[in-house]
Protein backbone atom coordinates (compact mmCIF):
# COMPACT_ATOMS: atom_id res chain seq x y z
CA UNK A 1 0.00 0.00 0.00
CA UNK A 2 1.41 3.36 -1.07
CA UNK A 3 0.50 6.56 0.76
CA UNK A 4 0.73 9.89 -1.00
CA UNK A 5 -0.48 13.44 -0.58
CA UNK A 6 -2.67 15.78 -2.59
CA UNK A 7 -0.91 19.04 -3.46
CA UNK A 8 -3.60 21.13 -5.12
CA UNK A 9 -2.53 22.88 -8.30
CA UNK A 10 0.96 24.12 -7.43
CA UNK A 11 4.33 22.54 -8.01
CA UNK A 12 5.63 24.58 -5.08
CA UNK A 13 3.36 22.72 -2.66
CA UNK A 14 4.37 19.43 -4.24
CA UNK A 15 8.01 20.28 -3.59
CA UNK A 16 7.28 21.38 -0.02
CA UNK A 17 5.16 18.43 1.11
CA UNK A 18 5.77 15.33 -1.01
CA UNK A 19 9.27 14.38 0.13
CA UNK A 20 7.97 11.95 2.76
CA UNK A 21 5.31 10.37 0.55
CA UNK A 22 5.28 7.77 -2.22
CA UNK A 23 3.39 9.98 -4.65
CA UNK A 24 1.80 13.40 -5.10
CA UNK A 25 -1.62 14.07 -6.62
CA UNK A 26 -1.61 17.26 -8.69
CA UNK A 27 -4.79 18.99 -9.91
CA UNK A 28 -4.58 19.72 -13.62
CA UNK A 29 -6.57 21.44 -16.35
CA UNK A 30 -8.98 24.35 -16.13
CA UNK A 31 -8.52 26.37 -12.94
CA UNK A 32 -5.51 24.31 -11.87
CA UNK A 33 -2.08 23.35 -13.22
CA UNK A 34 -2.20 23.82 -16.98
CA UNK A 35 0.25 21.63 -18.91
CA UNK A 36 2.83 23.68 -20.82
CA UNK A 37 6.28 22.78 -22.08
CA UNK A 38 8.18 25.26 -19.90
CA UNK A 39 6.42 24.46 -16.63
CA UNK A 40 6.40 20.72 -17.37
CA UNK A 41 10.19 20.67 -17.33
CA UNK A 42 10.15 22.19 -13.85
CA UNK A 43 7.52 19.67 -12.72
CA UNK A 44 9.62 16.76 -13.93
CA UNK A 45 12.65 18.13 -12.08
CA UNK A 46 10.70 18.53 -8.84
CA UNK A 47 9.22 15.03 -9.04
CA UNK A 48 12.72 13.64 -9.41
CA UNK A 49 14.07 15.76 -6.55
CA UNK A 50 11.40 14.62 -4.08
CA UNK A 51 11.47 11.05 -5.41
CA UNK A 52 7.68 10.88 -5.71
CA UNK A 53 5.47 9.35 -8.36
CA UNK A 54 2.67 11.38 -9.92
CA UNK A 55 -1.11 11.05 -9.81
CA UNK A 56 -3.43 13.70 -11.24
CA UNK A 57 -6.86 15.07 -10.54
CA UNK A 58 -8.83 16.00 -13.63
CA UNK A 59 -10.70 19.36 -13.64
CA UNK A 60 -13.00 19.71 -10.63
CA UNK A 61 -15.68 21.75 -12.35
CA UNK A 62 -15.93 19.67 -15.53
CA UNK A 63 -18.99 17.44 -15.48
CA UNK A 64 -18.72 14.05 -17.15
CA UNK A 65 -22.07 14.07 -18.95
CA UNK A 66 -24.64 16.54 -20.26
CA UNK A 67 -27.79 16.12 -22.41
CA UNK A 68 -25.91 17.61 -25.39
CA UNK A 69 -23.98 15.04 -27.50
CA UNK A 70 -21.62 17.63 -28.97
CA UNK A 71 -20.62 18.80 -25.50
CA UNK A 72 -20.12 15.22 -24.37
CA UNK A 73 -17.78 14.57 -27.30
CA UNK A 74 -15.82 17.70 -26.43
CA UNK A 75 -15.55 16.64 -22.78
CA UNK A 76 -14.07 13.28 -23.78
CA UNK A 77 -11.66 14.98 -26.20
CA UNK A 78 -10.51 17.47 -23.58
CA UNK A 79 -9.98 14.89 -20.86
CA UNK A 80 -8.22 12.61 -23.34
CA UNK A 81 -5.68 15.38 -24.01
CA UNK A 82 -5.05 15.73 -20.28
CA UNK A 83 -4.73 11.97 -19.82
CA UNK A 84 -2.30 11.74 -22.73
CA UNK A 85 -0.20 14.45 -21.13
CA UNK A 86 -0.34 12.72 -17.73
CA UNK A 87 0.82 9.52 -19.38
CA UNK A 88 3.94 11.24 -20.70
CA UNK A 89 4.89 12.03 -17.10
CA UNK A 90 4.25 8.47 -15.96
CA UNK A 91 1.17 9.33 -13.91
CA UNK A 92 -0.25 6.28 -12.16
CA UNK A 93 -3.85 7.36 -11.62
CA UNK A 94 -6.21 10.09 -12.74
CA UNK A 95 -9.12 11.06 -10.49
CA UNK A 96 -12.42 12.06 -12.11
CA UNK A 97 -15.36 13.48 -10.16
CA UNK A 98 -18.52 11.44 -10.71
CA UNK A 99 -20.69 14.35 -11.87
CA UNK A 100 -23.29 15.13 -14.50
CA UNK A 101 -25.34 18.19 -15.40
CA UNK A 102 -28.34 16.80 -13.56
CA UNK A 103 -27.52 13.74 -11.43
CA UNK A 104 -31.22 13.22 -10.68
CA UNK A 105 -32.11 12.73 -14.37
CA UNK A 106 -32.19 8.94 -14.46
CA UNK A 107 -32.51 8.92 -18.25
CA UNK A 108 -29.06 10.50 -18.52
CA UNK A 109 -27.26 7.95 -16.37
CA UNK A 110 -26.67 5.70 -19.37
CA UNK A 111 -24.98 8.66 -21.04
CA UNK A 112 -22.80 9.09 -17.97
CA UNK A 113 -21.84 5.41 -18.16
CA UNK A 114 -20.89 5.75 -21.83
CA UNK A 115 -18.85 8.87 -21.12
CA UNK A 116 -17.10 7.22 -18.18
CA UNK A 117 -16.20 4.20 -20.29
CA UNK A 118 -14.76 6.41 -23.05
CA UNK A 119 -12.67 8.42 -20.60
CA UNK A 120 -11.43 5.26 -18.87
CA UNK A 121 -10.38 3.83 -22.25
CA UNK A 122 -8.48 7.02 -22.99
CA UNK A 123 -6.71 6.65 -19.67
CA UNK A 124 -5.81 3.05 -20.40
CA UNK A 125 -4.45 4.05 -23.81
CA UNK A 126 -2.27 6.63 -22.05
CA UNK A 127 -1.12 4.13 -19.42
CA UNK A 128 -3.01 5.91 -16.63
CA UNK A 129 -5.68 4.22 -14.50
CA UNK A 130 -8.83 6.33 -14.35
CA UNK A 131 -10.56 6.26 -10.97
CA UNK A 132 -13.99 7.83 -10.52
CA UNK A 133 -14.50 9.70 -7.24
CA UNK A 134 -17.68 9.90 -5.15
CA UNK A 135 -18.91 13.47 -4.75
CA UNK A 136 -22.55 12.83 -3.95
CA UNK A 137 -22.52 15.59 -1.35
CA UNK A 138 -22.20 18.11 -4.19
CA UNK A 139 -25.06 19.40 -6.31
CA UNK A 140 -23.88 17.64 -9.47
CA UNK A 141 -22.50 14.50 -7.86
CA UNK A 142 -24.07 11.09 -8.38
CA UNK A 143 -25.34 9.38 -5.22
CA UNK A 144 -23.03 6.79 -3.70
CA UNK A 145 -25.01 3.72 -4.70
CA UNK A 146 -25.62 4.99 -8.25
CA UNK A 147 -21.92 5.71 -8.72
CA UNK A 148 -21.05 2.25 -7.42
CA UNK A 149 -23.51 0.54 -9.74
CA UNK A 150 -22.25 2.43 -12.80
CA UNK A 151 -18.62 1.81 -11.87
CA UNK A 152 -19.32 -1.90 -11.63
CA UNK A 153 -21.31 -1.92 -14.86
CA UNK A 154 -18.51 -0.19 -16.76
CA UNK A 155 -15.62 -1.92 -15.02
CA UNK A 156 -14.24 1.40 -13.77
CA UNK A 157 -12.07 1.64 -10.67
CA UNK A 158 -13.19 3.89 -7.81
CA UNK A 159 -11.44 6.60 -5.85
CA UNK A 160 -13.33 6.36 -2.58
CA UNK A 161 -13.27 9.66 -0.72
CA UNK A 162 -14.02 8.75 2.87
CA UNK A 163 -14.86 12.29 3.97
CA UNK A 164 -17.17 12.88 1.01
CA UNK A 165 -19.06 9.68 1.76
CA UNK A 166 -19.49 10.78 5.37
CA UNK A 167 -20.82 14.17 4.27
CA UNK A 168 -23.31 12.48 1.97
CA UNK A 169 -24.65 9.81 4.33
CA UNK A 170 -22.61 9.59 7.53
CA UNK A 171 -20.72 6.53 8.72
CA UNK A 172 -23.63 4.41 7.47
CA UNK A 173 -22.89 5.60 3.92
CA UNK A 174 -19.25 4.62 4.26
CA UNK A 175 -20.17 1.19 5.57
CA UNK A 176 -22.84 0.48 2.94
CA UNK A 177 -20.67 1.56 0.02
CA UNK A 178 -17.62 -0.42 1.07
CA UNK A 179 -19.69 -3.45 1.96
CA UNK A 180 -20.99 -3.51 -1.63
CA UNK A 181 -18.21 -2.01 -3.74
CA UNK A 182 -14.91 -2.39 -1.85
CA UNK A 183 -13.57 -4.61 -4.62
CA UNK A 184 -13.76 -1.64 -7.03
CA UNK A 185 -11.74 0.68 -4.81
CA UNK A 186 -8.10 1.04 -5.88
CA UNK A 187 -7.54 4.54 -4.50
CA UNK A 188 -8.56 6.33 -1.32
CA UNK A 189 -8.84 10.00 -0.43
CA UNK A 190 -8.57 10.33 3.34
CA UNK A 191 -9.38 13.32 5.52
CA UNK A 192 -11.74 14.14 8.35
CA UNK A 193 -14.79 16.41 8.54
CA UNK A 194 -17.07 18.05 11.09
CA UNK A 195 -20.69 19.04 10.81
CA UNK A 196 -20.98 17.62 7.30
CA UNK A 197 -18.74 20.43 5.99
CA UNK A 198 -16.08 19.75 3.34
CA UNK A 199 -13.33 20.92 5.66
CA UNK A 200 -10.62 18.34 4.92
CA UNK A 201 -9.32 18.13 8.48
CA UNK A 202 -6.50 15.87 9.66
CA UNK A 203 -7.63 12.30 10.31
CA UNK A 204 -8.78 12.02 13.92
CA UNK A 205 -9.77 15.69 14.19
CA UNK A 206 -13.35 15.20 13.00
CA UNK A 207 -16.33 12.89 13.14
CA UNK A 208 -15.50 10.08 10.69
CA UNK A 209 -15.18 6.63 12.26
CA UNK A 210 -12.04 5.40 10.52
CA UNK A 211 -12.27 2.21 12.58
CA UNK A 212 -14.84 1.04 10.01
CA UNK A 213 -12.09 0.79 7.42
CA UNK A 214 -10.22 -2.10 9.01
CA UNK A 215 -12.82 -4.76 8.33
CA UNK A 216 -14.38 -3.31 5.20
CA UNK A 217 -11.05 -2.80 3.40
CA UNK A 218 -9.14 -5.72 4.85
CA UNK A 219 -8.00 -6.78 1.38
CA UNK A 220 -7.11 -3.26 0.19
CA UNK A 221 -3.72 -3.02 -1.49
CA UNK A 222 -4.09 0.19 -3.49
CA UNK A 223 -2.97 3.77 -3.03
CA UNK A 224 -4.03 6.26 -0.36
CA UNK A 225 -3.86 10.04 -0.77
CA UNK A 226 -3.93 12.20 2.33
CA UNK A 227 -6.19 15.10 1.33
CA UNK A 228 -5.76 17.46 4.26
CA UNK A 229 -5.66 21.20 3.59
CA UNK A 230 -2.34 22.03 5.20
CA UNK A 231 1.33 22.30 4.31
CA UNK A 232 2.32 21.08 7.78
CA UNK A 233 4.23 17.92 6.86
CA UNK A 234 4.22 16.37 10.38
CA UNK A 235 0.44 16.83 10.46
CA UNK A 236 0.11 15.18 7.04
CA UNK A 237 2.36 12.34 8.20
CA UNK A 238 0.25 11.86 11.34
CA UNK A 239 -2.87 11.42 9.19
CA UNK A 240 -0.99 8.94 7.02
CA UNK A 241 0.12 6.95 10.05
CA UNK A 242 -3.39 6.87 11.49
CA UNK A 243 -4.84 5.54 8.26
CA UNK A 244 -2.06 2.99 7.89
CA UNK A 245 -2.77 1.74 11.41
CA UNK A 246 -6.44 1.24 10.53
CA UNK A 247 -5.76 -0.51 7.24
CA UNK A 248 -2.83 -2.66 8.32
Amino acid sequence: MDIGVTVGDTVERLEATATEFAFAELSIGEGAYVPADASDSHLRTVLESVDAALCVHLPFDQVVATPVPQLNDAIVDYLTELLDWAGTLGARKAVLHGTMRNPHDTDQREVFADQLSAIARAGADAGVELVVENVGHQARGLPLSVLGDIARETGTAVCFDVGHAYMEDGDDGIERFLDEYADLVTYLHVHDVRGRGDTHLPVGAGEVDYGLMAGLLSAFDGAVAVEVFTDDVPLLRDSADRVRNHLE
